[in-house]
């Protein structure tokens, strides 16, 4: 019996209206749809009169729910695989049903979909000549500053995934990891109604997100980081660590993340310090 195919179907991120031709009859062809949500997906269907039937598929379905997949392509059955909004696998469920069916001979075909992260890249102004995708950070914030830590030298735009409710904390980790002045651009609602997208340096953002809670789905953008070979800016190290100092963190560890940040000895970052006799710094 010939095998069916696996279709990866990346969907709209939020304006049903950048659906493709191709997508519709796709899923309109299909034996069965994979789900990351069904009650997101129906709406997709509902909008274009499509009745296939639909299973959830999502990152906490256990190994039977795939096993059941596998099986249906085996004997025959086409299966699109969907998540909630843009491309399965990316930053969404699928990855595993994708390497099983590999592993077992099954064909795949990608449908091409509208993309969150590239659709920030372009509005946010910054060198889309290269970038990082990192995805979303880890909740927990000493891992999220772990992660932040090895990317503050990259050279190229980062692009990120946040939820609303963490971002303040995650702007915070930037402003003290990579410095109040790093440049970001912040994407939210792509694609809908109430869609924003803000530019700024890291301490203007964190300022206007403290006093204003975003919703909705967030793309953070980070500007790449400057040449450290180029001439120390004591002026910039200085104006840094004292915002650091200003939004409350003990002066000793603002010290210690702006002299690792720019590779300078703390000591002498102190030096120039009490040189500058900046207020609220003492012996």
């Amino acid at each position: 019996m010939k095998t069916g195919k696996l279709y990866i179907c990346g969907t709209p991120i939020g304006n049903l209206d950048d659906v493709s031709i191709r997508l519709l009859k796709t899923l309109r062809k299909v034996d069965l749809i994979a789900c990351e949500d069904t009650r997101m997906t129906i709406k997709l269907l509902n909008r274009f009169k499509i009745k296939t039937r639909m299973i959830s598929y999502h990152e906490h379905s256990k190994r039977e729910k795939e096993d059941y997949l596998i099986a249906q392509l085996l004997q025959g059955q086409n299966i699109a695989l969907v998540s909630d909004a843009g491309m399965p696998t990316i930053s969404d469920p699928g990855e595993e049903l994708i390497r099983r069916a590999l592993q077992t001979g099954i064909p795949l075909e990608v449908i091409p979909g509208p993309s969150a992260l590239t659709a920030a890249l372009a509005l946010s102004g910054m060198d889309t000549s290269a970038f990082t995708f990192a995805g979303f950070l880890p909740h927990r914030r000493s891992r999220r500053r772990g992660e932040l830590e090895q990317l503050q030298s990259e050279q190229k735009t980062i692009i990120l995934y946040e939820a609303p409710h963490r971002l303040r904390e995650c702007l915070l980790d930037i402003v003290e990891i990579m410095g109040a002045e790093r440049k970001l651009a912040i994407a939210r609602e792509l694609t809908k109604k109430h869609e924003e997208i803000r530019r700024g340096t890291a301490g203007e953002l964190l300022h206007h997100f403290s006093a204003s809670p975003p919703r909705g789905e967030i793309c953070l953008l980070i500007a790449p980081a400057e040449d450290k070979a180029a001439e120390t800016n004591w002026e910039l190290i200085i104006a840094e660590t004292e915002e650091l100092i200003n939004l409350g963190m003990d002066k000793k560890e603002a010290f210690k993340i702006k002299a690792k940040n720019y590779g300078i000895k703390k000591n002498e970052l102190y030096k120039y310090f009490v040189e500058k006799k900046r207020p609220g710094i003492q012996d």
